[in-house]
C-alpha cells in the first residue's frame, strides 16, 4: 500500500548554554522571528521557508554537541522506516511515537508523523 513522506523540518540542536544565542543568531540570519512553543520550552520555531520547509531550534541536554538534524514526516511511520532501512538507514532509538535513525554516513535524522498539515498535503512524495 502506498504511503507519503517529505523532508519537513531542519532542527538546530543546541545544548542549554548555547540555546538562546543560537535562537537569536538564526532569527537574525533568516529574518524570521523566534516563535516559542506554547507547550514545551525545549522547542522554538523560525517558521516556514521554501515549499513549507520548517526551521526549528531544539534545546538538547547538557553536554550534547551542537548539531543539525532533519525530520522526515510521513503518514505511515512503519512503511517509511522500512523504505529508509532498505536504503541503508539504521534505527537508533524509538522515541515514543517517532524514530531516531542514522543514514549510511552516520548523520542523525528522525521519522515522525505528519506535523505540517497542508504543507505535507502539497509537498509529500507518494511511495509505492
Amino acid at each position: 500500500m502506498a504511503h507519503r513522506s517529505r523532508l519537513a523540518v531542519l532542527l538546530i540542536d543546541l545544548p542549554p548554554e548555547l540555546h538562546a544565542r543560537g535562537q537569536q543568531f538564526w532569527s537574525a540570519a533568516t529574518g524570521h522571528p523566534v516563535e516559542p512553543d506554547a507547550i514545551d520550552d525545549v522547542w522554538s520555531s523560525l517558521g516556514s521557508f521554501a515549499d513549507g520547509f520548517h526551521l526549528e531550534v531544539q534545546r538538547t541536554g547538557p553536554g550534547t554537541a551542537p548539531r543539525w538534524h532533519v525530520d522526515i514526516e510521513t503518514d505511515d511511520v512503519p512503511a517509511e522506516m522500512a523504505r529508509l532501512e532498505a536504503l541503508g538507514a539504521v534505527r537508533i532509538a524509538d522515541m515514543g511515537g517517532f524514530w531516531q535513525l542514522k543514514d549510511p554516513a552516520g548523520l542523525l535524522f528522525c521519522v515522525v508523523g505528519v506535523q505540517t498539515g497542508e504543507e505535507f498535503e502539497r509537498h509529500a512524495t507518494t511511495w509505492p
